[in-house]
């Protein structure tokens, strides 16, 4: 063994770089030879390319590849697993079209803001906090296999949702869709990843990707025309059948692919990062119920989850396999790196909350026309991630991704000079730009993180970003909704002198639930103080919030390494590691 680690590694460490389709490709012996013997998987990120990283500490193990698929049947397989990938994307854009009629009492479910924030967050909770541990079950039990329950799961809990008789069964059929969505992102990666090889791999990747753009500009579209033809519960409905064509097409298409190297689940770690968060965001969002900070009921959660937070990393400091590895955040670029690409998706969590209200709340947009209205985010954000790789090639990763980073804060920021007569072409030129700049950040910045890692560390570099990066989505919109509640209940609160109890009591929960007792009343003066109040507080907010993109933007600028250190392209790593069907 000594004499063939000896003559291996030397190979390993010959890389040859080579161009594809989606930039350059580094190919490594050492992919054949080492204890990295099997990928993790294809992580894909919002506004930002795929990127596919090794798995870490993993036994040596030594495999051959079993017999190609036939083209036309691996082709059938990527068109199985672009539909999957496109349903998760649409699930994630539907909601925030869905918000505004969700807290409609008459035509959704009368959802407070804090309800809404949980039928958020708790998709995000479940998605995050289960992920890693579904790649360890897809190992032992085959990828189709989970893939199969995964998306059993998903349609179930979308055929739930769409029935949900009240906010909290929303909330819990939500927290259902996130747990098959968790089982369905790493077997979909994985299945790819075991389905194709060599250059068609390369192509596999590139046109996989897109299903992530489709999704983005589709899906507030597609809910904007379910919501403006049918009842709300049809932007989960739709899921259904989607799911059910998918499970056809894994039944009869994909083998189930298994790793022979099992991976641990680290259930300790599993519990103690779900318990933390949700106790956490429990706290953060009761704020925004009850308008204070000092009540038992809030601080206590949030001091309860921030100590299972650290003893969840405690715990992941003993284990040897982590599903997540604090050590790596020590190091200064990857630690400051992931710590900017929290803070931003906190940012852009919370602003996308924000912008629901505001389009079809307080301007009064059809959900059809607020869809069409979000188009030049998605569309700024698949133009910026190319962009991106061009620009970090020529200039470095700091200069570029800096003043992105400045410019997406400023956009967000923008957001308070916002008002119920702004003119429809200045929100989409601030949404385009918004769009733009963030995809000029996430995509390199992650795809950096990762390849600058030694090969050993990058599966746990990939666990580290995403958990990093959906911890930041929760945070945001816990707290980017607690904000917009308070501020809008101290603005309410002068116009609300001389009514009713009940009418006070109501208007006082939401602008939607102030617009809706107004009209009842007829009053419509306090319909128009319920859009004024939210104004404001949509103004504090988003100044709070351009405040938290923009110390993301600092952290960059002091940890990413100077202009001067210009590495190569911003890398696609593939592997031609050794594969085995079942």
């Amino acid at each position: 063994m000594k004499s063939f680690n000896s003559q291996i590694r030397p190979r390993a460490q010959n890389c040859s770089v080579r161009k594809s389709a989606r930039g350059h490709i580094f190919r490594s012996a050492a992919t054949f030879f080492t204890r990295n013997s099997k990928l993790d998987g294809v992580v894909e990120f919002a506004y930002g390319p795929v990127v596919q990283v090794p798995a870490d500490r993993y036994p040596k193990v030594f495999m051959t590849a079993p017999p190609t698929l036939p083209k036309s049947r691996q082709q059938l397989i990527l068109a199985v697993l672009m539909l999957c990938s496109l349903l998760i994307w649409l699930d994630n854009t539907v909601l925030s079209t869905a918000l505004e009629t969700l807290a409609d009492p008459v035509r959704g479910l009368g959802a407070d803001p804090g309800q809404l924030q949980w039928a958020t967050g708790s998709y995000t909770l479940a998605f995050a906090t289960l992920m890693f541990t579904a790649g360890a079950l897809g190992d032992r039990f085959g990828h189709r296999t989970v893939f199969s329950s995964g998306l059993v799961i998903f349609a179930g809990s979308s055929l739930w949702a769409a029935y949900a008789s009240d906010a909290g069964q929303l909330i819990a059929a939500r927290a259902a869709m996130g747990v098959g969505s968790a089982l369905i992102t790493p077997a979909n990666s994985a299945i790819l990843m075991w389905t194709f090889n060599g250059p068609a791999r390369a192509a596999a990747i590139g046109i996989f990707s897109t299903s992530a753009g489709v999704g983005m500009a589709a899906g507030p579209v597609l809910a904007g025309f379910l919501l403006d033809h049918f009842w709300w519960g049809s932007v989960f409905l739709i899921n259904v059948p989607v799911a059910v064509l998918a499970l056809v097409g894994l039944a009869v298409l994909v083998p189930n692919f298994r790793s022979p190297t099992l991976r641990p689940l680290d259930p300790a770690g599993m519990l103690l990062s779900i318990s933390g968060l949700v106790a956490l965001a429990y706290g953060l969002i009761r704020a925004g119920q009850v308008a204070v900070w000092s009540r038992t009921d809030v601080w206590a959660p949030i001091v309860v989850g921030l100590v299972l937070l650290a003893v969840f990393v405690l715990v992941e400091l003993r284990v040897k396999v982590p599903s997540f590895d604090p050590r790596l955040l020590a190091q200064r670029t990857f630690g400051g790196g992931n710590l900017a690409l929290g803070l931003l998706l906190f940012a852009v969590a919370a602003i996308t909350f924000y912008n629901a209200f505001y389009l079809q709340g307080a301007l009064g947009f059809s959900p059809m026309k607020a869809g069409l209205a979000n188009i030049p985010t998605a569309f700024g954000a698949l133009v910026g991630a190319p962009l991106a790789s061009r620009l970090v090639r020529r200039l470095s990763l700091r200069p570029v991704t800096v003043p992105a980073l400045t410019v997406a804060a400023l956009t967000m920021g923008g957001y308070g000079f916002l008002g119920l007569q702004t003119p429809l072409v200045w929100i989409e030129i601030l949404l385009l730009i918004q769009g733009l700049s963030i995809g000029l950040v996430i995509g390199p910045v992650t795809a950096a993180l990762i390849s600058n890692l030694p090969l050993e560390q990058a599966g746990a570099g990939s666990a580290v970003t995403n958990t990093v990066r959906q911890t930041g989505s929760v945070i945001g919109i816990a707290v980017g909704g607690t904000i917009m509640s308070i501020m809008y209940r101290r603005a309410i609160e002068p116009s609300l002198e001389g009514a009713p109890g009940p009418v006070q009591d109501q208007a006082r929960v939401s602008a939607e639930q102030a617009r809706h007792v107004a009209t009842a009343i007829h009053r419509p003066a306090l319909a128009q103080a319920a859009d004024n109040a939210f104004i404001h507080a949509m103004h504090v907010g988003a100044g709070w919030i351009a405040v938290i993109a923009l110390l993301g933007a600092t952290v960059l600028l002091i940890t990413l390494p100077a202009a001067g250190k210009k590495k190569g392209p911003i890398p696609e790593l593939e592997y031609e590691e050794a594969r085995s069907s079942v």
